[in-house]
C-alpha cells in the first residue's frame, strides 16, 4: 500500500511508519496537522490514508473533516481513522458517503499490530474495518434490537448494496427493478430495523451500521 499517515503526536506517528514500512508498505508522508494531510494527498496520491480525529489547531475534528472532504474528492482512497475518541457523530459523518474503504479503530482496543495491518489492508481494497464499540456506541448494544435476520432476502440485499454506498437509483439498476421498488425496500428495511424519521439521526447510516454490526 501507498499510505499517508496524519497524527501530531510524534512518537505515535514514528510508530505507525515503521510499522508500515516493516511490512513492507511505502510510507508516502507523515504529517501532523490536518492542512498538511490534505496537501499530501494531492500531491502523493495514496491508496490510503491513516489519519487521527482531534489535530491542531483546535484539536477538535480536523482530522475527520480532511479525510471526508479527501473521501468525496477521491472516490477510490481508503480512510482509516485511528483515534482515542468514538463519538456518534464522528461515525456517522464518516459512513454518509458509503462504507466501502471505510474504518474506525480505538487506539487503546488495538492490541495486536497485525490486526491493525489486516485492518489497513481491508479498507484499502474497498472493504470496512469497525471496531464493535464504534458500533454500539452508534447503535447500542440492547438485545432487543431488530436485528438484521428479520429482513427478507431482497430487504438485506438492498441493504448490502447500501452499505456499499450504492443510491437508491444505482441499486435499482443493479437489481433490473424500479427505483419505487427499491424505495418500499428501504422503507420497509427502516420498519423492520425500528429506525423511525429523527431530526438527529441519520437513517440510512443507522441501518448500514445494523448491517456490519450484524
Amino acid at each position: 500500500m501507498r499510505v499517508v499517515v496524519a497524527e501530531d503526536t510524534a512518537i505515535l506517528r514514528a510508530g505507525l511508519v515503521q510499522l508500515l514500512e516493516e511490512e513492507g508498505h511505502e510510507v508516502l508522508a507523515a504529517v501532523a496537522d490536518a492542512e498538511q494531510l490534505r496537501v499530501a494527498v494531492l500531491d502523493h496520491r495514496p491508496d490510503l490514508v491513516v489519519s487521527d480525529i482531534r489535530m491542531p489547531p483546535t484539536h477538535t475534528d480536523e482530522g475527520l473533516r480532511a479525510a471526508i472532504e479527501l473521501r468525496a474528492a477521491n472516490p477510490g482512497l481508503g480512510v482509516l481513522i485511528f483515534s482515542q475518541y468514538v463519538e456518534a457523530q464522528y461515525v456517522s459523518r464518516l459512513l454518509a458517503g458509503g462504507s466501502a474503504g471505510v474504518g474506525y479503530l480505538l487506539k487503546e482496543r488495538v492490541l495486536d499490530a497485525q490486526d491493525f495491518i489486516d485492518a489497513m489492508e481491508r479498507v484499502a481494497a474497498g472493504g470496512t474495518a469497525l471496531d464493535p464499540e464504534v458500533v454500539n456506541q452508534l447503535m447500542g448494544a440492547s438485545p432487543t434490537r431488530r436485528t438484521v435476520a428479520e429482513l427478507s432476502p431482497r430487504e438485506r440485499e438492498v441493504l448490502g448494496l447500501m452499505a456499499e454506498g450504492r443510491s437508491n437509483a444505482a441499486i435499482a439498476t443493479g437489481l433490473v427493478v424500479t427505483e419505487r421498488a427499491v424505495e418500499k425496500h428501504v422503507a420497509n428495511i427502516f420498519l423492520k430495523l425500528d429506525l423511525p424519521v429523527s431530526a438527529a439521526d441519520h437513517r440510512r447510516v443507522l441501518a448500514v451500521l445494523r448491517y456490519l454490526g450484524a
